[in-house]
């Protein structure tokens, strides 16, 4: 019976791409003589499994089908897999799997009042809401103010919700509000690529892919590293256009809306009693200002230099 989704290349490139980065002597075997490709062959990921070179050359090939969860945790272990990659993979089984009934369309939900009550309560973070596809789908005020330059852009959708991947990859100005942005677009593709073991059958995130790959080269690069993450906290800075330099801790929370559609949760603060966390106060006070979170930012703070006088409110 064939999978409800067809993954095979999937599987076989995430599989190639992992035998390749592996060298014998990484995997405890002899180097041997000269090699062809880079990292393991396919025999020797099958010695190291316990299986035989046949069945893992059709696993390889795509047919994970009917594969048990201990033969697959075999080969996440000869070839290293980390707990993100060993769990794209578990995922990338699933969705190969015959289901037993229909499977039901994924749909958007509304983002239930008590969220935006949570959101709307902290103050001195920005919080805000994004389902599997990176869209953000709802803030805080002063999330909002800090990634004011992301609502303004071009690349916001029709209801004028941003989407990371789309400002990152499609909005030039990305480069200069992120300060790592080649760190933030490789997260960022993972975190879809993920997704899409998860959700194979997700048209909009198909479109969305689809999308980038057409229209970005580096987005098309990454994508076909077949990098994937799903823990992903850790600090940010940011040229905001108004607050200057800002340095940011920031921490990504599951958040179990609705089993029609993945969302979470992220915080972004400030490490307390520095230079940033001033800078949050003040983006934080013109965020309540009435009229203000909704404007596009306009001050001309020195991008570079994070110890500079704090800035004044937007004109």
């Amino acid at each position: 019976m064939e999978p409800r989704s067809d993954n095979r290349s999937d599987i076989r490139d995430f599989l190639a791409t992992r035998r390749a980065r592996i060298t014998p002597e990484q995997a405890g075997l002899p180097a041997g003589g000269r090699r062809r490709v880079p990292g393991l062959r396919r025999e020797e990921v099958a010695v190291l499994a316990g299986v035989s070179t046949e069945w893992y050359t059709r696993l390889e090939k795509g047919h994970i089908n009917g594969v048990s969860d201990d033969v697959l945790d075999a080969v996440a272990r000869a070839l290293h897999l980390d707990e993100d990659e060993r769990t794209y993979l578990f995922d990338l089984s699933k969705a190969a799997q015959p289901p037993s009934r229909s499977p039901r369309r994924r749909k958007a939900v509304d983002v239930p009042p008590r969220v935006h009550w949570l959101l709307d309560s902290m103050t001195l973070s920005a919080a805000f809401v994004t389902n599997g596809r990176l869209d953000i789908v709802a803030t805080n005020a002063l999330a909002r103010a800090l990634f004011a330059p992301m609502f303004t852009s071009a690349t916001t959708d029709e209801r004028g919700r941003p989407n990371f991947a789309r400002y990152y990859f499609l909005d030039p100005s990305s480069h200069e509000f992120v300060t790592d942005w080649e760190g933030a677009v490789s997260v960022t593709t993972a975190l879809l690529r993920t997704e899409a073991g998860r959700y194979p059958s997700d048209k909009a995130l198909r479109e969305l892919i689809g999308e980038l790959s057409t229209v970005s080269t580096e987005f098309r690069a990454r994508w076909a590293a077949h990098d994937v993450r799903i823990h992903h906290g850790g600090s940010k800075s940011f040229h905001h256009p108004d607050a200057g330099l800002l340095q940011l801790i920031y921490q990504p929370l599951d958040l179990p809306i609705s089993t029609r559609e993945a969302h979470s949760l992220t915080i972004y603060t400030a490490e307390p009693g520095t230079a940033d966390e001033d800078r949050m106060k003040l983006l934080a006070s013109w965020a309540a200002t009435p009229g203000q979170a909704q404007q596009p930012t306009t001050g001309q703070v020195d991008r570079h230099d994070a110890s500079a006088d704090a800035p004044g409110p937007p004109r």
